[in-house]
């Protein structure tokens, strides 16, 4: 791992709908971590979010806008900022809300995890990780979702649908982009398995996730329990896999 230093770090923050919190979130960002880049990723929103991020650009050049013509989810908008921050030429890539739940005086705990690490994700699950103002129900279909995705992937991640993380360059490129195809919220999980999988190192830091307080949350049952059955057709095609790979060994 790179002792010296992160190098050029950027943290891309996709939006739809967020006039009212993008301007706060990129201010705190910018004013917490003054040598980290900003790329926001605007799907065409109707509010207004994209002319907001183009005035945030021109007053400040450590902000880029990405401006994509339509909604196709949040994984998609990741994977277009994942390639244009690469192509920029960045060291480490970072997703981060829009809406203030992940909480940019925070980021220098992911920060310092990298040094040991090739993606570090901000959980809310670990010892010492919290969420304010979520009520028992949604807190309960998080913890039970992860559960379901550790003891179906069989890996040991506790916030694996967390979106607040730092990937190195490297393990963007080894993980291959490009063979990416989910776009919903199940892309964080997708994304976690395949860093996995490529025998590479995920670290996990304890954050407070505060629910937001203005805005449309995109986040909802629906939503949650559509990533759950994409994540059961991965596991059953990866057990049927070993089953198969185990069958054919003692063949």
């Amino acid at each position: 791992m790179n002792s010296s230093g992160p190098g050029r770090v950027v943290v891309v923050i996709p939006t739809y709908n967020e006039a009212d919190n993008l301007a706060w979130v990129v201010g705190r960002l910018r004013a917490a971590h003054p040598d980290v880049d900003v790329l926001v990723v605007d799907d065409g929103s109707p509010d207004g979010t994209g002319m907001i991020a183009d005035d945030l650009a021109a007053r400040d050049p450590a902000v880029s806008v990405l401006h994509r013509t339509a909604k196709e989810g949040l994984g998609a908008a990741y994977l277009a900022g994942f390639r244009y921050a690469l192509d920029a030429g960045y060291d480490v890539i970072g997703e981060m809300d829009a809406d203030g739940s992940h909480q940019p005086e925070q980021l220098h705990r992911l920060l310092d995890a990298l040094t040991d690490a090739d993606l570090v994700i901000g959980s809310r699950w670990v010892p010492g990780g919290s969420v304010v103002n979520w009520p028992f129900t949604r807190e309960l279909l998080s913890r039970g979702g992860n559960l379901y995705v550790r003891l179906l992937l069989g890996i040991q991640v506790r916030d694996a649908t967390a979106g607040y993380r730092l990937f190195r360059r490297s393990t963007l490129e080894q993980i291959d982009l490009a063979d990416v195809v989910s776009t919903g919220y199940v892309f964080q999980t997708d994304l976690v398995a395949r860093v996995l999988a490529a025998g590479l190192r995920v670290r996990e830091v304890p954050i407070q996730f505060v629910e937001r307080v203005a805005g449309e949350s995109k986040m909802s049952r629906d939503v949650a329990l559509e990533s759950l059955k994409r994540i059961t057709s991965w596991g059953v095609r990866e057990r049927i896999g070993r089953a198969r790979g185990r069958k054919e060994a003692h063949v």
